[in-house]
């Protein structure tokens, strides 16, 4: 007859000796697992500039002033010069474009108000070529940011250091004042890409319809 300490002798958890075991093995495992868990600069400073980015955009699309410039463009006649475009206008409908995923359009209509002297839209092309790891592209624009005399209201070195204070509060804490578009807005983006029938890209004015939108989000 099996007594209950045989039982239990019989289901006690081998160990392992003490003098087994590698404490330097151990540490480099450690020191490896560490090495894998750190990112790669260059994917870190890729997805700091995508944070940063959107930052700005929702910035810029909650600005007093963002519907009525998407207004203004979207009431321009078909064919205007440089001078004509409300730059500000197509800035803002770049950075919805942005925020409601239609990333090559956006780069699109930054590219022309930043052809047009906008500043601020050659920075939303700096941090999106940086985004997506295109250092060449990215130097071009920053160039553009710091040296371009077109736009005498450019954005200064303080004023990007602030941006850069804004996107980090941004990623520790959140802002609901700053929240992405939603429901409506993307919807009606989604509409004018779907009449791009030639084209991935939205090279079409934002019409009434979206202005309308855009309005009523501002408001709320």
């Amino acid at each position: 007859m099996i007594t209950i300490d045989e039982l239990l002798a019989g289901a006690r958890v081998p160990t392992s000796s003490r003098d087994g075991f590698d404490v330097g093995e151990a540490l480099r495992r450690l020191a490896a697992d560490a090495a894998a868990a750190t990112p790669n600069p260059d994917m870190l400073r890729a997805t700091q500039a995508a944070q940063r980015l959107s930052v700005v955009c929702r910035w810029i699309l909650n600005k007093p002033d963002a519907a009525d410039h998407v207004d203004r463009l979207a009431q321009e006649p078909d064919t205007v010069t440089e001078d004509q475009l409300d730059v500000d206008g197509a800035l803002v409908f770049a950075c919805l474009l942005y925020l409601t995923d239609h990333r090559e359009s956006a780069q699109f209509w930054w590219q022309l108000a930043a052809g047009a002297g906008h500043r601020a839209a050659a920075y939303c092309l700096h941090l999106h070529h940086l985004a997506l790891g295109e250092m060449r592209e990215a130097r071009h624009w920053l160039h553009e940011v710091t040296h371009d005399v077109l736009d005498s209201e450019a954005p200064d070195e303080a004023f990007l250091d602030f941006l850069e204070a804004v996107a980090l509060y941004v990623r520790r804490n959140g802002s609901s004042l700053t929240s992405p578009p939603t429901g409506g807005l993307e919807m009606e983006v989604d509409r004018l890409a779907a009449l791009m029938t030639d084209s991935c890209i939205i090279v079409r004015r934002p019409d009434q319809r979206l202005a309308d939108q855009l309005h009523g989000f501002t408001r709320r």
